[in-house]
């Protein structure tokens, strides 16, 4: 079985609805995959259910009214625009966060679930991982998961340590 197929199993269509969201967003300008899917790109994945997504500001209105008219239910919340299919435990999420938005300018092409997709660079993706686990408004858990993936990066880029937190880098010494 390819990722992909067992995505598909373990999500109930999230392949299939990822696959649809990349045709929509390759219709409409500069986007990349941030978060977690995007770690699995430069270490040994884990398992996700969210695709953390970062387009371009202006686009936002016309991609979530696409997303909409081909079945997906959108939420919109302080932080995010959150899609997700009926049926489907994948959770797409749209950062509003405008610090995020020139990660698009500095991507690379990996293969993700079957898909060719615009991925932010190591550094952006350790950056934003960084800005997610400081962010003491978000639940323990998610900081947490956060933090592990700053280490899974560490682990594998030891050369990043200069760019990473203290309490981050000590847990490697």
């Amino acid at each position: 079985m390819t990722a992909a197929e067992v995505f598909e199993s373990i999500t109930g269509s999230g392949s299939s609805d990822f696959a649809t969201l990349v045709s929509i967003l390759s219709r409409r300008g500069a986007w990349c995959l941030i978060g977690g899917l995007a770690v699995n790109c430069y270490v040994e994945p884990v398992y996700t259910l969210d695709a953390d997504v970062v387009v371009i500001a202006p686009e936002l209105p016309v991609i979530k009214d696409e997303l909409i008219k081909v079945g997906f239910s959108v939420e919109e919340f302080p932080h995010s625009l959150n899609a997700r299919m009926a049926k489907s435990d994948l959770r797409i999420q749209f950062s509003l966060d405008l610090r995020y938005q020139d990660f698009v300018n500095d991507t690379t092409i990996r293969e993700v679930l079957g898909q060719h997709v615009p991925v932010a660079s190591l550094a952006n993706v350790v950056r934003g991982k960084i800005w997610a686990w400081s962010d003491e408004r978000r639940r323990v858990s998610k900081r947490k998961k956060d933090e592990l993936d700053l280490v899974r990066i560490l682990e594998t880029y030891p050369e990043l340590s200069d760019f990473m937190p203290d309490e981050i880098s000590r847990q490697l010494e």
